[in-house]
Parts: structure tokens; sequence; C-alpha cells
């Protein structure tokens, strides 16, 4: 490869040292609880040419590999990220020429309004767009008839992969996104090798719903799919990857000599082993490329075992092209957006991984560190600012940028045991010359429990802890340097999703449990938080020995604010509720054909539709009286 200056995501990288923060505003602890991580341990750094970048990732991945191959540096403790479908909203009034207006319809209930997120379902008003089994599907709600459909498995391109894996949708004007995960490459542990060859990668494809569905255009690269984000009429896909390394299985000999044997194997590697290759097509044109080493930069402690690329993509264009990448040599879990600003952020361990006498964890508590980019104008985004806080996430929703700065919730200590030495805090980051620094904290939150849920909403931040009981804390965030805790509500049981349901309304969704903490099927809370000081439940709606699938994926979420109608997968079926003042009561029950899982609900034109893998239904969301069944088959 040439010799290049390495710049960062679109400028010259600044070298970033974390700052302690401030103690201020900590109520429950005069100072930082014992877990707290190392000072100074998060900046990025750039590479003065590629000879010098692979020298740096080779040394990186030697000091992090063991006698059984590399670990990924990031443990996603807690979960990844969740994203949701919910809020009606009103359409524009911005319709194409020609066009019918579209009816007033859902959208996805995305954490940020402006930063929409891929899902299962996405609608317009006009049209509704579904991909499954690999068949991208379009329904006209006005009609109620499927009147496109593409068979994205089709054709002579070999990366499609025949047994479709689940996809996700992103949708602006006339052009769909559709994501196509990949299973994740596995990292060489105790013995197995990872196959090198064959592993598809995450796969775009950019279809054109003009007349009758058309594939305009494919994407591929190496790694996995962690999220993306859609802002403006730019999506920006975040793919994680590990280097393609293959090392020997010695089953004789002593760990010394298989440390050596693997590092010699490190040693051997040139930089395309850790650089992702893609490949894109458009009608007949196809195209192949490998991130450049001008497009890469590293956290100065980086292990060497992955990379994270930002891809973007300007949807109006009609072609995706090589996605003008840029990489970084970190790990992340979790996509957090808003209509400015892309975070990834994702568990860092302290340095030091003794692998003497067999693995050995890294030493020291974990801690999540944070990078900010820069995603206000349209195309490649530019790198902002990095800094790290003790503990883990428990999704996106532990994330909040408000009057530009971070509120960031984890859970710290270790969970396991009779016992759990457990407690959760809530930081505030303010972005100072490239650093993302700690400038206010609440701790001490939930002692022995960790972080079920969370949910900021402007100057108020609520957090669910959860062992036996469930506390719901309020806090104030008004002043950035001394947030506080103004309220606590203890109830059996936890809420694992929190959504405002009007001024001074909570609604949590999650668990009932006993007084021992075990589960009692599904609860739904509804919460009055009008007084900050005296959070109270007004009403629950219980259902023994139930789940639902918005405890772990919001997207299943609906909630309209106009007639207080709550919908939400229950098992199989879909229950719908209704919110009248001081009470939840149940309105009615959809059911598919066959008993197909019920996975999203969206309203059109004031009519509910449900999807799952057996078709649409259109109902009467006042009882679930059915209007319209359309099968996918």
């Amino acid at each position: 490869m040439t010799r290049a200056t390495v710049t960062a995501a679109a400028g010259t990288l600044v070298a970033l040292t974390l700052l302690a923060g401030s103690a201020a505003g900590l109520p429950h602890h005069a100072a930082e609880p014992p877990w707290a991580p190392p000072v100074g341990a998060v900046r990025l750094v750039s590479f003065d040419s590629c000879a010098d970048a692979l020298a740096r990732l080779r040394a990186a991945a030697a000091e992090s590999v063991s006698p059984w191959g590399l670990v990924p540096e990031a443990v996603d403790l807690l979960g990844g990220p969740v994203p949701a479908m919910g809020d009606v909203r009103r359409s524009r009034a911005d319709a194409s020429a020609g066009q019918a207006a579209p009816a007033e319809h859902s959208t996805t209930n995305n954490h940020e309004p402006d930063a929409d997120e891929p899902d299962l379902v996405k609608t317009d008003g006009r049209r509704i767009v579904t991909v499954t089994g690999g068949v991208l599907r379009v329904t006209d709600p006005a009609t109620r008839r499927i009147t496109g459909r593409l068979d994205l498995a089709a054709g002579d391109d070999p990366g499609l992969p025949t047994n479709w894996p689940a996809a996700t949708l992103l949708l602006h004007g006339d052009r769909a996104l559709v994501l196509v995960r990949s299973a994740p490459r596995i990292p060489l542990v105790g013995g197995r090798r990872p196959v090198d060859e064959g592993e598809p990668g995450p796969r775009l494809l950019l279809v054109d719903l003009t007349g009758s569905p058309t594939l305009v255009g494919t994407y591929r690269i190496d790694g996995s799919l962690l999220d993306a984000r859609l802002t403006g009429a730019t999506a920006r896909v975040v793919v994680r990857s590990h280097p393609r390394l293959v090392f020997p299985y010695r089953q004789e000999g002593t760990d010394e000599e298989r440390l050596a044997a693997n590092r010699a194997v490190i040693a051997d590697a040139d930089l395309d082993a850790w650089l992702p290759a893609y490949e894109w097509t458009e009608g007949d044109r196809r195209g192949a490329g490998r991130v450049g080493c001008d497009r890469l930069s590293a956290t100065a402690d980086s292990t060497g075992t992955s990379l994270l690329t930002v891809l973007s993509f300007d949807l109006t264009t009609g072609h995706l092209g090589d996605g003008d990448p840029v990489s970084v040599a970190a790990d992340a879990d979790t996509v957090y957006g808003t209509a400015r600003s892309l975070y990834l952020a994702g568990v860092r361990e302290r340095a030091g991984r003794p692998w003497r006498t067999g693995w050995v964890p890294s030493a020291g508590p974990a801690a999540t560190a944070i990078y900010q980019f820069d995603t206000a104008a349209p195309g490649r985004p530019r790198y902002l600012a990095a800094g790290t806080v003790p503990g883990t996430l428990v999704n996106q929703y532990a994330l909040s940028e408000w009057q530009g700065r971070l509120r960031v919730a984890t859970t710290s200590g270790d969970s396991f045991g009779p016992r759990p030495a457990t407690e959760s805090a809530v930081y505030v980051l303010t972005r100072r010359d490239g650093t993302l620094t700690r400038t206010g904290a609440v701790t001490g939150l939930g002692r022995g429990e960790r972080i079920h849920s969370v949910r900021f909403l402007g100057a108020t931040g609520y957090v669910v802890t959860f062992r036996q009981t469930d506390p719901l804390y309020s806090l104030d965030l008004t002043n950035p340097a001394a947030p506080r805790v103004t309220g606590e509500l203890k109830i059996t049981g936890y809420s694992a999703y929190l959504h405002p349901v009007g001024e001074g309304r909570l609604l949590g969704v999650g668990q009932e449990a006993n007084d021992q903490g075990r589960v009692q099927g599904l609860q739904v809370s509804l919460f009055d938080v009008a007084d900050p000081a005296r959070p109270a439940r007004l009403a629950r709606y219980h259902v023994p020995g139930a789940a639902s699938t918005v405890e772990f994926d919001p997207h299943a979420f609906l909630y309209d604010a106009g007639t207080g109608l709550v919908a939400l997968p229950v098992d199989n079926a879909l229950r719908l509720l209704r919110l009248t003042g001081s009470s939840v009561a149940e309105v009615g029950r959809v059911a598919h054909t066959g008993g197909a899982p019920v996975t999203r609900s969206l309203l059109v034109g004031g009519v509910l539709w449900t999807v799952s893998d057996a078709g649409l239904r259109a109902s009467d969301p006042a009882g679930a009286a059915e209007l319209a069944w359309l099968p996918t088959t």
C-alpha cells in the first residue's frame, strides 16, 4: 500500500485525554465509587503512514492475543441497543407532485425524533413497506392491497444468502434501504478457528419504489452490522469488524508456545487483515475496494482486536457507491444518534491481560468509552470527541444529548453472587477541546441492583433499577454541574421500557415480580410523575406468565396520543390497551392466521395494521375487528 498521512474522520486528529471531571452534584457519594476507571485512558491518535498504522495494529494485537487467539476488547454485559416503533405523528404536507397527500400515520418511535432508526416495517402514509423471508412488499393502505413485490434473494449475485437472515428498513422518499444482517465473525477462543472464507458480511440493498419495486444498488462489507441512523437524506451505517487472522490450534505444547505461534501469525499479517474490504453494484456496474489507511484512526490504547467503520449513503442519488467509509480501531456495542451527532459506545476494560498460565480477563472494572461524530451536514461524519464513564450501558436509551451535553446512565460493579456489589449513576459530559469531560454526576443509585431502563425527557431523567424491587428514580438534570435525585418509587417488578404518555405521565412495560425478585409475568404500569418529589403508580395491567417483545425491542411498541391507544405484542398476539385518565384497560386483541407471532403494529389513516411473517392485517383500533387480511404467500 502507498504511504499516506492518516487523518481523522474528516480532519486532523487531535490527541484526546479524558479528564476526571467534577465531583459536584453527588448526593449519594462524596467521591467516585471504588471501581472508577483510571484517568487519561481514552485518546485518538493519527498515523504517520500506512507502515506506522500496521506496526501499531500488530503491536496492539500481539499484546492482546492469548494462547487461544484474540478476544474482542468490548463485552456487552447488559444488552445491546433497542430501537422502537411508536407515537402517531401528523404527516408532512410535502407529498410528491401528482401524488395524493399521505394519510396521518404512525412513525418509528425513534429514541430521537430527527434520527430515524431501521425497523421491520416503514410507512410514509401512502405505502407500507415490509421485508419478510427475503421478499420486499409494498402495501397500499388506502385500497388494502399488496401493490408491489420484489424477491431480494433472486438473481445471480453470489453475495445474497439463500437462507435469508433478518432484515430491516430505512425509507426516504421513493427509496428504501434494506439492511441485511450477517452472522458476526467469531474470534478464536478455546481452540476453535474462525472461518476465514465465505463470511457474507452485512449487505445493503437500495430499492426504488417508483412503480414496481426495483433493485438499483447493492453494497457488502466485511464485518457485522451494528446499527444505522437516517438524518435527512443521509443514511449512516455502522459496521464492526475483527482482524481476519487464522491462528494455528496446538493441542500439544505449553501456553507460552501457543502464544508465540499466535504472535508470529500477527507479525506476518499485512494491513489488509484489519482493513475491511467492500464491494458494490449499480445496475451492470460493479466496484470493489478496501477502507484506506488514510481513513483509519485509533485509540492510543487500542487492543487491535476490532474496527468500527461508519458508512454514509445519500439516498437521493439513486445509488450507493463506495459508502465513503471511515474507520476507528476501537470497539462499540451501542449506537445513539441525534439530528446532529452520532455516538458509538462500548465497554472498555482496563489494560493488562496476563496470559502466562491461561486466559485471564483484563484486570480492573469495566468502563464505557464513547466516541462522538458530527453528522449535522450530509456526507462523511466528522470526529468530534471521546470520553469514558464508569460502568456499562443497558441500551441506547442510557444516552441522551440535551443542550449540547451528553447524559449517560451506567451500572458499575460485580453483579454476580448472592450480594451483588453494584450501583448505578448518571453522568453529565460536556465537550471541551475534543474531550467529553465529566462535569456532574449522581451516583449511588440502586445499590446491589442494576439498571433495567432509562428515559431522559428534556431536563428530567428516569432510571429503573431492579433486583428484588423496582425503584423508579426521578432526576433533575437542569444544572449540569449538580444533577440530583428528586424522588423515588419502590414497587415490585420492574419496567424494561419507559415511554412518555402525556404531561406528567410515564408508561412502563416490564415484568411483575414477587418479594424475592422472581418474575411473575407482563406488567404495564402507568406512573404519575408530575410531582418530581413524589412519583406514584396510578394503574397496573398484569398478564401472569406472559412477556412482551417490547421488553427488549421497543420497536414493537405503539402509542397514539390522540386516542390513548397502546399496542404491544404479548406472546403471539397483539394486546390493545386504552389509557384514560388514571386507568389502563384492555380493549381488544389481534391475532394472525395460523398463530404467526405479530411483530409490529402501526396506524395509517385511522386503521390499525399489524405485521407478521404470515401477512398483514387491517383492523379497527377501537375493538380489533378485522377489516382485511393480506397473506404474504
